[in-house]
Formats: structure tokens, sequence, C-alpha cells
């Protein structure tokens, strides 16, 4: 070992401005830039590293203890994705060996569900688990090609953003298209008008479904002659779809003759016999409701989400990782405020919440109304107690 030189460049201690010692040697600044910038290049390059080999590849019964994190109660729901994900991801990898005499073909998801029972949530802690470029998309924007709107292709130039543009990481990605029952069919009756942003829009995303090379606008929005496009592959690319589908348990209760005749109180309003009905729930019904053959035919895996009870909205304030409670008891921390919520206080704001009918989502704009005043006179006092909450503070 010289001491009097770089053990990298070979550079003497008289050509540089100082040479660092180690164990078994002595590194110049020069080298400590060059390295430095390399560990740079390759941590930005890898920002997504789906698994590159069975054993790095988290198991079903992993992802849903990850998913527990994050959302409550949905265990049907989060164990259907859990298989779905991981079977896909398996394929990419059975899809890259040479020797394969058999082509796995990959399965879309579907998920039902009423407004705020975890749909955008179980997709989006499913792609930060798999370290792979996720992004949402809303379907109610989507209009077939030509009219105003956006071209289904611009589904993809989101994802495309999401990953920085690097097509073979795209090309790995989730989308979760939202609001899918918003394409529905507007009816089964010929009309004289065009269904541009219902059945136009299901005809449009078929090949994007099911696996071809699409030509995508970088910018997304509409497509013209003089524009440059990327070309994408979709066949390795999970879709998720979800949607509210309001009105879709009257058609299983048609379709099961579970539909109350006359005058008779009894309705099937039970929870259980409600949970009954959804898990019945199959592609004649999604058919029923205004979805095409062809697109349910590429969406193989129905799932749906509970309905939320009280119980499970009172666990939802608390027990997540990054639950309303614990957001709220950050924000006020940062003003050195220490803020107690009573389990009265959180029962107070799930009743209201569910009155309101507008599922978890709501849960965080009724907190806020309630910490409204204490929030604007934040700093007068240390300790913020939530003991009772009157009905007038809600209104």
């Amino acid at each position: 070992m010289n001491s009097n030189q770089c053990s990298f460049c070979g550079r003497k201690r008289s050509e540089v401005q100082m040479l660092v010692s180690g164990q078994n040697g002595f590194i110049c600044e020069n080298c400590i830039e060059q390295a430095h910038s390399i560990v740079k290049e390759n941590s930005s390059q890898s920002g997504f590293s789906p698994a590159k080999k069975m054993t790095d590849l988290k198991k079903p019964k992993e992802i849903k203890e990850f998913l527990d994190q994050y959302v409550i109660g949905q265990d049907q729901a989060k164990k259907q994705l859990a298989i779905a994900v991981y079977n896909h991801y398996k394929r990419l990898l059975h899809a890259e060996n040479e020797n394969r005499e058999v082509e796995i073909e990959k399965s879309n998801i579907i998920m039902i569900g009423e407004t705020g029972t975890g749909k955008t949530l179980l997709a989006k802690s499913i792609a930060k688990e798999l370290n792979v470029p996720f992004c949402i998309v809303d379907a109610t924007i989507l209009t077939e090609a030509g009219y105003v709107g956006e071209d289904v292709e611009s589904i993809l130039s989101r994802l495309l953003m999401v990953a920085d543009y690097d097509v073979e990481k795209a090309e790995k990605g989730i989308v979760f298209i939202d609001e899918i029952d918003k394409i529905a069919r507007k009816s089964d009756n010929p009309s004289i008008t065009r269904d541009v942003s219902g059945e136009g829009v299901q005809q449009g995303l078929l090949k994007l479904l099911e696996g071809s090379i699409v030509n995508v606008p970088p910018q997304g929005g509409r497509k013209h002659p003089d524009q440059k496009y990327i070309q994408v592959n979709t066949q390795n690319i999970l879709f998720i779809a979800g949607g509210a589908f309001d009105g879709i348990k009257e058609i299983i209760e048609r379709r099961l003759n579970k539909q109350a005749i006359g005058f008779s109180t009894e309705k099937l309003n039970k929870v259980e016999e409600e949970e009954y009905i959804l898990s019945q729930i199959n592609a004649i019904d999604l058919r029923s409701f205004g979805l095409i053959p062809e697109l349910l035919g590429r969406f193989p895996i129905i799932t749906y989400l509970d309905k939320l009870t009280k119980d499970t909205m009172i666990r939802i304030m608390k027990e997540p990782k990054n639950s309303i409670v614990n957001q709220f008891v950050e924000l006020f921390k940062m003003d050195d405020v220490q803020l107690n919520f009573s389990d009265k206080a959180i029962e107070r704001i799930v009743e209201e919440t569910m009155e309101k009918g507008l599922g978890a989502r709501g849960l965080r704009g009724t907190t806020e109304k309630v910490l409204e005043d204490y929030m604007f006179e934040v700093g007068e006092c240390k300790v913020v107690n939530l003991e009772n909450i009157l009905s007038e503070n809600l209104k």
C-alpha cells in the first residue's frame, strides 16, 4: 500500500488536492466524484424494479399481509388481487424463458364496490409493494377517436410519464382504470346518435387490454398526423378496473329471483344477505349493466368489495399506517401540540360520515370539520382532547 498515490487512478499526492485513507488503500477527490456520479446514475435508473427471479417475487400471502397494513377488511378482494398480481408477474418471468412450451395469458381484474370502499387504495398499495410503474386513469374523460375528450391511448401516456418515458419499465406496469361503470352502454336499443363515451370507449379499450403494440402520443390528449408516437406493447401491462356499479345489486337480485314483491318490508336489507348477493356477481350481471361481452372477456377476474360497516370504519380511522387519526396527530405535532382522540369522538365522526354515505373517503372531511376551530387556534394550547363532539360541530 503506497501512501503517496491514489490506489484507484494512480495519481501521486502532489497531483491531487487530497488523498483519503481506507483500510487497504487511498482514494483521491477525482475518483470520489466519479464514484459518486456512477452511484447516482445507477440509483436513478433503478427507480422501478420488478422481480428478476422467482425468489424475489413475494408470495400472495406476503402481498396480502402488506395490504393489511393499509386497507382494513376486504379480505376476499385482497386475496383475489394478491393471487392475480402474483400470477401476472410469474407470467412475466416465465415469458423470459426461451425454452417455454406453454404461453401463459394475463388476467386483468375488475373490482366492484361502492364509493369509499378502498378500490383505488388497494391498487395503489399493491403497486407500491411490487415497485412497478402505476397510474390511475379516469374512464369518464375518454371518448371514441375523433370526438371531444381523450383517446384511449392517453391511458398509456400517463403510465409512460410515471416511468420517466422508459418504455421497457412502462410495459411491466399496472394501470388502474377508475369509474369503468361510467362507460357502460347507455341502452340496448339502437339509436340514431353514436354512444361515443360509452360503447365507443369500450370498443377502443379492447386492443389495449388484450395486448398489442399501440402508438402512444407522448403528451397524451388527441392524436394528429404530424405527431411523433412512442410504441408501447401492452401485452405485459396489468389492467385493474374499478367502479361503483350503482344499481348492480338489483340486477343480481333479478337474476337470483331474490327481489321482494308487493308490499313486503323485508327487501333483503340485512347486511349478511346484501353481502351474499354481491358475492354472487358474475359477467352476466355486468353485461346486463351495460359492459360489452368482448370487454368482459378481457377481465377474467371479477372481485367485489364489501359495504363498510360501522366497526370497519372505526378500524379504518385508527389502525392503518396512514390512518386519519395518525395523520392529524402528526399535523398537530408539527406545532408541538398533543392531539388526543377519544373512542367516543371517533365513533361520532364515523356515524356522521355514514349518514352522508361517503364511505371511508368521507372520514377526512368530517374530521376536518370537527378540528376546524382547533386548527385555526393552533398553538394556543399544548394539548387538545377530543372527548365529546356535539352534533352542531359536525353540521
